[in-house]
């Protein structure tokens, strides 16, 4: 069932205003035009028809994140095959192979924290029933920035390095495509455009350091950095983010897990 006119011009409305920010934010960091920021509209909990109203003409937006292996599985199989899926939640190793190996238009997984679960994406990645996937899954590495102990995420000095090479050196059926973060919520909340994240800044220098330690070069060398949200986005692009995930700020407040309906 599709969205009604007055929900899918509210949607509508909510990521034109985004857009705009994120193009305003760019202009003012002198980002270079040639590099677009990527916006992942964050869909977790949110029914297929919201997504359909976004992805469909005139603003066909492409790239939507999930959180949940389940509803992503379900929404994939329900939705167009053109929509381009980021899994961005909290990666359980039982559900690696699963996600890798069968959710269709599989674009990237963003929360990759340890050898095992890069391990297992690889091999379900290889395990695709269709053959006209890209030959390499893109994967990023989680950092955890603020040393919160519940928040998932390698270390930054000790862990991410390690992490990068693995995936490079043992996994080759995935691309590593840049690092993530999530950060602390009060960071985020203190985030102006006059001032800077330490999370942000902390991602930055990890992206920096896997590039110097494993000597990458060209293409390989540019990671990308995966940082702000609804609160913060502004904050992260003028730091250098390539990419931002915006949820609230698009679709709205979100329905308790136990309440959110796909169709």
């Amino acid at each position: 069932m599709p969205a009604s006119p007055s929900r899918t011009a509210t949607l509508l409305s909510n990521l034109s205003s985004v857009t705009s920010r994120i193009s305003t934010a760019a202009l003012d960091a002198n980002r270079p035009a040639n590099k677009p920021i990527r916006l992942i509209a964050v869909s977790k909990l949110k029914p297929a028809a919201d997504i359909l109203a976004l992805h469909n003409p005139p603003t066909t937006h492409l790239h939507f994140g999930e959180n949940y292996v389940q509803e992503l599985l379900e929404k994939s199989k329900l939705l167009p095959a053109s929509i381009r899926w980021h899994f961005i939640g909290g990666l359980q190793s039982n559900k690696c192979v699963a996600l890798a190996r069968d959710v269709r238009g599989l674009w990237a997984v963003e929360s990759v924290d340890s050898e095992k679960k890069a391990s297992l994406l690889d091999r379900g990645w290889g395990e695709r029933a269709e053959k006209s996937h890209e030959e390499q899954l893109r994967v990023f590495v989680q950092v955890n920035t603020s040393g919160e102990e519940n928040k998932a995420g390698v270390d930054p000095v000790a862990g991410a390095v390690p992490l990068a090479r693995f995936i490079r050196e043992k996994c080759p059926r995935l691309r590593l495509q840049g690092v993530m973060t999530i950060g602390a919520i009060a960071r985020s909340k203190a985030t102006t455009p006059e001032t800077e994240n330490e999370d942000f800044v902390c991602l930055r220098e990890t992206r920096d350091r896997i590039v110097r330690e494993l000597g990458l070069q060209g293409g390989d060398a540019e990671l990308e950095l995966s940082m702000g949200m609804s609160e913060d986005f502004e904050g992260a692009i003028k730091l250098g983010s390539d990419e931002v995930r915006v949820g609230t700020t698009i679709f709205g407040e979100r329905p308790p897990r136990s309440e959110a309906k796909v169709v």
